[in-house]
């Protein structure tokens, strides 16, 4: 099952614990994925791609995606 609900800087912040300017720094590092949709200039990335970029960061710990 593919989970195609888009997520901004707040989501996935709150899914991986961390506030959303840390988020902001991850795409201005280049260590969160290209955007899957970009709005109003927002972008927003689907709620799959997130976890596996969350199973694949660095640091991870053997956490699995939800």
């Amino acid at each position: 099952m593919t989970d195609r609900r888009l997520w901004s800087y707040k989501e996935i912040a709150a899914h991986i614990k961390v506030q959303p300017d840390t988020v902001r720094s991850y795409r201005k590092h280049g260590l969160l994925p290209p955007p899957d949709h970009v709005e109003g200039g927002k972008p927003f990335w689907y709620a799959d791609t997130v976890r596996l970029w969350v199973a694949s960061r660095p640091g991870n710990r053997g956490r699995r995606p939800d």
